[in-house]
């Protein structure tokens, strides 16, 4: 039986994405539940907030190449029209002003 592309991301982490999650897991902001690496139509979030219906994504630098960049484009026009809002960090965003980003994720919660 395969895994599940989720699950098997959930298992392969970046550093980034476990260094935020250790922030998000167990309803550590707001008591709110975040999943993370969940499935919403064809795409894979990094983190997701059902009762805000907030959505957590991390970029490393392969998403400034011109490809990404509009496929990433794409992705968040489609969540944004279900109705999510998108929040977007570079790594290194993660790395150098973690409080900003966890300030930034509260603010929209």
């Amino acid at each position: 039986m395969e895994i599940h592309v989720t699950r098997k991301l959930r298992k392969a982490m970046t550093p980034w994405e476990r260094k935020l999650w250790q922030i998000l897991r167990n309803h550590n902001l707001k008591n709110a539940k975040f999943r993370r690496q969940y499935k919403i139509g064809n795409y894979v979030v990094d983190f997701y907030c059902l009762a805000a219906r907030l959505i957590i994504e991390l970029d490393g630098g392969h998403h400034s190449e011109k490809e990404n960049r509009r496929n990433d484009k794409v992705r968040q026009e489609f969540l944004e029209r279900q109705g999510f809002i998108v929040l977007r960090f570079w790594n290194n965003d993660i790395d150098n002003n973690l409080q900003g980003v966890v300030e930034a994720i509260l603010q929209h919660l």
